[in-house]
């Protein structure tokens, strides 16, 4: 189908007025249709609104990709409509531990998928750079209330790589390529740093 036959069920199906310019600018990522015409999109093409998504990342995408309304969701994990919209739209979740375990259920999340979708990617790696270079006891509250992991499976990936971190100090080996660059800090270096200890925390976690 090309653009403006799309555009044309569109219209004719679901009343949208949609150019096949419009049409053409979503195939290529330039623009996002609404959560109803991407709905309509879906129909007119055959398909579920999941499969016109790319890998979802955001509350949105993973909601969409479910075919649930904001309302159903909400309704779900315990959250007036309002303000599960309010954290949908900000990208920041504040929902307390049950709920998030019941969005992690009701969205098919993996643990790397919540902390994605609630916006706390950064948060994470901050936090797992503390634990590692100074007591990691003292980081497993803090990272239990951004992964939705069993604490006891938590103390044991946080003394894992702490472990890990230790000895390569010990060695002069180290995760970056410099002493300055392990203590961090800033830059490209920091930031591969900051990669490389996620990236062993999800490998950690998920064995």
């Amino acid at each position: 189908m090309a653009p403006g036959h799309v555009a044309y069920g569109l219209g004719a199906q679901y009343g949208l007025r949609i150019t096949a310019e419009t049409v053409a600018a979503w195939e290529r990522g330039l623009a996002l249709p609404s959560e109803y015409e991407l709905t309509a999109l879906a129909g007119v093409l055959w398909c579920a609104p999941g499969e016109l998504l790319t890998a979802a990342r955001t509350l949105r995408e993973h909601r969409v990709a479910r075919q649930l309304s904001p309302d159903e969701l909400a309704g779900l994990v315990g959250l007036a409509t309002s303000a599960y919209l309010r954290m949908e739209e900000s990208g920041r979740w504040r929902g307390n531990e049950r709920q998030s375990a019941a969005l992690t259920e009701a969205l098919g999340l993996t643990a790397a998928d919540f902390v994605t979708a609630t916006g706390r990617d950064e948060e994470l790696a901050e936090l797992l750079r503390s634990a590692v270079t100074t007591r990691w006891q003292a980081y497993v509250k803090p990272v239990a209330k951004v992964v939705p992991v069993d604490r006891r499976v938590l103390q044991g990936v946080l003394e894992q790589l702490h472990s890990e971190y230790q000895a390569l100090m010990v060695s002069t080996l180290s995760w970056s390529s410099t002493g300055s660059e392990r203590e961090g800090a800033t830059g490209d270096a920091g930031r591969a740093f900051l990669a490389q200890i996620v990236g062993r925390f999800w490998q950690t976690t998920e064995k």
